[in-house]
């Protein structure tokens, strides 16, 4: 008996796709990175909203990002400096899902595996993040990645499955579960969005709750004269929306005040202490004027604000605890305050207890601190730019010295100490600007916190310096307005102004960085002057 051979099945051709294949395997890319984005989002919403991959993933790049980079930033983008960084990671997650989905296409589990290894990425920035505190965070960008491979894979057989009985991708069904993923991972994120988080609605209501304590030592009245009638000048007491922010935090902490605690101890601490907000708003509370500074600020920059503070006095609290300044003879130089977000920032000792208003501060301009502006407390020293004092969502204060440790900024390339240096900038009239000829009023602010300012002079061109009148001065730690009537003829003309402070230091004509310790020099403003 024969045996009957059956003849072998012929085996697939290689799988050659269209260019239309690839088209939409690249657009499977991005609507899987889109998705993979929006599931880390809404489950970041329910774990922690700074442990989201975006956020994540920005932190380390500015931690790692060098000073000079930084310092590019916030002058071409200002206050939108990470709103620029987020996007710019979502631009550049774009581009390498639109690779991954084409390599997908040849290779589905390759590229199946590179979506979780971007994800995977994700959950080691976010769990080695400063503020992160527990393996939970890595699980946002985690799980967006299984969600964000699945769907890659799932579209990527489409394409390489004919339709049944026929030899083409089944690209409608391809296009129908794109569509659909997209838009339930929209609704999803907007509905996740739109009801917040535990942690913000519990952050919120303590901060709807909270009743600020009356002054024990009301500040000044602001005295009559201290705002000028001038259009365009800066107002005196900056409101809160119009101050300006200049930080790392790419998510602004949203703090639960109720169960915020301060943590201060080290070097000459007699007992380490743990302070609620009760225990800080039950004690003496002091407000006053204070104007603050960033030391990024460019000469005549908009970094540099006036509010009216409510807070304790940091330097009683210190006192209490044991801590002597080193003219005293305490061990301690350096009292670094640490940020829920794990910004550290150093301050000098000597500094805080000399006899000025440093504050931690729970109060601005009347109400609780906003939470872009450190809510529920933060530092508040005058005379020191913001990066050496005025620590934001504090949580801890330690007590060290300067030779043992450095705060966030030294190694990146900024001094470890820095003084506020004398400034004054033209608010009025602005650069370019077309005034009619005849009188222009010529105003602005000048500052030098602690020092006060004595004098502020105004020349035109090549002109001889001409005094410009003078606010009546709030305090020595407020910035104080000016003006200079001008008779201004037509023709094109520099204005330029530069301020005396209260110790007779006028401010050196030459113009320096801000780094490293910032930046000083003359401000001047360009402006055509119309025929009369």
């Amino acid at each position: 008996m024969n045996a009957t051979r059956t003849a072998p099945e012929p085996r697939p051709e290689p799988y050659e796709p269209t260019r239309t294949d690839r088209l939409l395997a690249a657009l499977g890319g991005l609507v899987s990175a889109y998705v993979s984005l929006a599931v880390a989002d809404l489950v970041a919403a329910r774990v922690r909203p700074e442990a989201g991959p975006v956020p994540a993933v920005g932190g380390a790049v500015v931690d790692r990002t060098p000073a000079a980079l930084k310092e590019w930033a916030i002058r071409a983008f200002g206050e939108s400096d990470k709103t620029v960084l987020q996007l710019g990671i979502l631009l550049l997650l774009a581009v390498l899902a639109l690779g991954v989905g084409l390599l997908a296409l040849r290779h589905r589990p390759l590229g199946a595996a590179a979506v979780a290894a971007f994800g995977v990425l994700g959950a080691l920035a976010a769990v080695t993040r400063p503020d992160s505190d527990s393996a939970v965070d890595a699980v946002p960008s985690l799980a967006g990645a299984a969600a964000g491979a699945l769907l890659l894979y799932v579209l990527v057989g489409r394409l390489r499955t004919p339709r049944p009985g026929t030899d083409r991708a089944d690209r409608r069904g391809f296009l129908i579960l794109a569509a659909s993923s997209g838009l339930a991972a929209t609704g999803a994120a907007a509905l996740g969005r739109a009801a917040g988080t535990p942690v913000q609605e519990n952050a919120a209501a303590s901060r709807a709750a909270l009743r600020l304590p009356r002054p024990a030592s009301p500040a000044p009245a602001v005295p009559p004269g201290a705002q000028l009638d001038v259009p365009g000048i800066s107002p005196f007491i900056t409101p809160n929306p119009d101050f300006y922010r200049v930080d790392t935090a790419l998510i602004v902490p949203r703090i639960d005040a109720d169960r915020w605690r301060l943590r201060l101890h080290g070097s000459g601490v007699r007992e380490e202490r743990v302070l609620t907000l009760r225990d800080l708003t039950a004690r003496p509370a002091v407000e006053r004027d204070i104007t603050l500074a960033c030391v990024s600020n460019e000469v005549g920059g908009p970094y540099v604000g006036n509010a009216r503070w409510l807070g304790v006095r940091l330097a009683d609290l210190l006192r209490e605890s044991g801590v002597r300044p080193p003219s005293e003879g305490g061990p301690a130089d350096q009292l670094v305050a640490r940020s829920v977000d794990g910004m550290t920032i150093g301050t000098p000792v000597e500094t805080v207890m000399d006899g000025r208003d440093a504050l931690l501060a729970f109060g601005m301009n009347g109400e609780p601190l906003p939470f872009a502006h450190g809510f529920p407390v933060r530092m508040v020293v005058p005379g020191l730019y913001g990066y050496v004092s005025a620590c934001k969502w504090i949580e801890s204060i330690e007590l060290t010295t300067f030779d043992a440790y450095d705060a966030y900024w030294v190694p990146r390339g900024w001094a470890a100490q820095a003084p506020v240096k004398t400034e004054s900038r033209i608010d009025t009239p602005r650069p370019f600007a077309r005034p009619a000829a005849g009188t222009v009023m010529v105003a602005g602010v000048a500052w030098a916190q602690h020092r006060g300012i004595r004098r502020v002079e105004v020349r035109v061109d090549d002109g001889p310096w001409q005094d410009a009148r003078l606010a009546a001065q709030d305090s020595a730690d407020t910035w104080r307005q000016w003006v200079h009537p001008w008779a201004a003829a037509p023709g094109r003309h520099t204005l330029t102004v530069r301020a005396t402070d209260g110790t007779g230091t006028t401010q050196p004509e030459r113009r320096t960085d801000t780094m490293p310790d910032g930046a000083q020099g003359w401000h001047s403003v360009e402006v055509t002057v119309a025929g009369g």
